[in-house]
C-alpha cells in the first residue's frame, strides 16, 4: 500500500526524508500561513494547506477531511513543537494514530504536567498558575526561594527566570506574562527551583515501550536559564544514569506517550531527578547530533522511519549494545555582550580547523541585530567538536569560538569587537 502522510507544520528537512525511506511514499503538509515559505521541496508535496494561525481547531479538521476525502491519509506526523495541538485534533478526527491530545496538553502545559506528575507520585514538585504579583508572592511565603517564573506554554528559555529575592518577583511576573515568538501570553507559572546539575534525557518510544537513548550535561545562563552548552554522554556514576533511567521512563508513562522522539529536561539534586520540562520530539541545540556522535543511533532517521510504519526500537537497542569506544560530543554557544547590529565577522576558518572540531556555525549574519543573551535566539554562534573525554570535547568547542571576532555597531558609541 501507498503511504500518504498528512505532515502538520513545516517539518524542515524531515518530510522529504519521509518520501525518501519508503518508495511510493507521498507527503501533503498543513501548516499555517507563514510557514508556508520555510517548506523545503514546496513542489514535492501531494499538496499545500495554508491556515491563519488563530483558525480554530475546528477549520483545521474541516480542511484536513476535505483532502482526506479526496485522497485518503495513512499516517499522520508533525516534527516541531508548534501546532502538535493540531495535529492529535486532526488525529483523532480523522482517525489517525498520533499522540493523544491529553498527552499533548500536558506536554505543552507546564502547569498540566506538574499536576499529572504530582499525582501519579512520580514528582511532588510544587507550582501554580499565578494571576498576579500577590498570587506570586503568597507562593513565596509558602514554598520560599529561591523558586522559577516562567510562561505556562512556551520555548526557547524565553520568559524564564530563577528568583533568589523578594526584589525580583514584579519584574519577572512580567517579564514572564509577555508574549514570545508569536505566542501569546498563555499564564505565568511558578514553581519550586531544584538546585543541582541540569541535563536533557533523549529517548524513544515505540508501542508505549521506551528506551533512553543519551543523557546530556546542559550547561544554562544562571539568571535566565538559556542554555550556552552541552555535551553527551553525561559524566554520571552508574547510580545516577539509573536513577534518571527510571525517573523518566515513569514520566513518560504518565504522560501517555506511545511513540517518537522525546526530549527530557531535568535537574540531578540530592533528592534525585525532578523535571524542568518534557516534549515530545527531538531536542533542538543539535542535540540529536551530539547523541549520534557518542552512541551510533540517529534519532532523526528513526523518527522518520517510524513515520511510514517501520518498527525501529529492537535496532535502536541493538546499537546502544554494541562495545563503542569512549566517544564525547559538546556544542557551546556565543552571544553578543552588547545590543547592536553585526557589521563584520571575521575567524570562522580558524575556528574550523581547531582540533576536534566538527561543526562551527554562525547564527547571525553582517547586518543582523544583536542583543545581550535573553532566549535561545540571541545566540550568535555555536561550535561542535569530539574528544575522549567531556573535558576535551567542551574545550575544543569553546576554543573555536574563541577565534571568532564580531564587529558590532552600538548606538552612537561606534564599534565593538566582540
Amino acid at each position: 500500500m501507498t503511504e500518504h502522510v498528512l505532515v502538520v507544520g513545516s517539518g524542515r528537512d524531515l518530510p522529504g526524508r519521509v518520501r525518501g525511506a519508503l518508495p511510493g511514499t507521498q507527503t501533503s503538509v498543513i501548516c499555517r500561513l507563514e510557514f508556508v515559505a520555510k517548506l523545503r521541496q514546496l513542489t514535492s508535496h501531494t499538496r499545500v494547506i495554508a491556515v491563519r494561525h488563530d483558525a480554530p481547531d475546528e477549520e483545521w479538521i474541516a480542511l484536513a477531511r476535505a483532502a482526506h476525502a479526496q485522497h485518503p491519509f495513512t499516517r499522520i506526523a508533525t516534527f516541531g513543537e508548534r501546532d502538535q495541538d493540531r495535529c492529535a485534533a486532526i488525529g483523532e478526527a480523522l482517525g489517525l494514530a498520533t499522540h493523544s491530545r491529553r498527552t499533548v496538553a500536558s506536554v505543552h502545559d507546564k502547569h498540566a504536567m506538574r499536576a499529572r506528575l504530582r499525582e501519579s507520585g512520580i514528582d511532588a514538585t510544587a507550582s501554580a498558575i499565578v494571576a498576579d504579583v500577590a498570587a506570586l508572592r503568597a507562593f513565596t511565603a509558602e514554598h520560599g526561594l529561591p523558586c522559577v517564573v516562567k510562561p505556562v506554554c512556551g520555548a526557547g528559555s524565553a520568559g524564564v527566570a530563577v528568583i533568589r529575592d523578594d526584589s525580583a518577583l514584579a519584574a519577572a511576573f512580567a517579564r514572564a506574562g509577555g508574549d514570545f515568538d508569536g505566542l501569546t501570553n498563555s499564564g505565568v507559572l511558578v514553581e519550586q527551583f531544584h538546585e543541582g546539575p541540569q541535563f536533557s534525557v533523549e529517548a524513544f518510544s515505540e508501542c508505549g515501550e521506551h528506551q533512553i537513548v543519551a543523557v546530556t550535561r546542559k550547561f544554562s545562563d544562571p539568571v535566565n536559564f538559556v542554555e550556552v552548552g552541552h555535551v553527551t554522554p553525561a559524566a554520571l556514576s552508574a547510580a545516577q544514569e539509573g536513577q534518571i533511567h527510571t525517573y523518566v521512563t515513569s514520566l513518560l508513562y504518565a504522560l501517555g506517550v506511545e511513540f517518537g522522539a522525546t526530549h527530557t529536561e531535568i535537574v540531578l539534586g540530592p533528592a534525585g531527578p525532578r523535571v524542568i520540562e518534557t516534549h515530545v520530539r527531538m531536542g533542538g541545540d543539535e542535540i540529536p547530533a551530539l547523541a549520534f556522535d557518542a552512541t551510533g543511533v540517529d534519532l532523526g532517521e528513526c523518527v522518520v522511519r517510524q513515520t511510514v510504519g517501520e518498527k525501529v526500537l529492537p535496532e535502536i537497542r541493538a546499537i546502544l549494545a554494541e562495545q563503542r569506544a569512549a566517544r564525547h560530543s559538546a556544542i557551546w554557544f556565543a552571544a553578543a555582550p552588547v545590543a547592536g547590529v553585526v557589521t563584520d565577522i571575521g575567524g570562522l576558518d580558524r575556528a574550523r580547523q581547531v582540533a576536534g572540531v566538527t561543526d562551527v556555525q554562525l547564527l547571525v549574519r553582517p547586518g543582523g541585530d544583536v542583543i545581550p543573551l535573553e532566549s535561545s535566539d540571541s545566540r550568535v554562534a555555536y561550535a561542535r567538536a569530539v574528544g575522549e573525554t567531556p573535558e576535551r570535547a567542551l574545550d575544543a568547542a569553546r576554543e573555536a569560538l574563541a577565534c571568532l571576532e564580531f564587529q558590532v555597531r552600538v548606538g552612537a558609541v561606534g564599534m565593538e569587537t566582540v
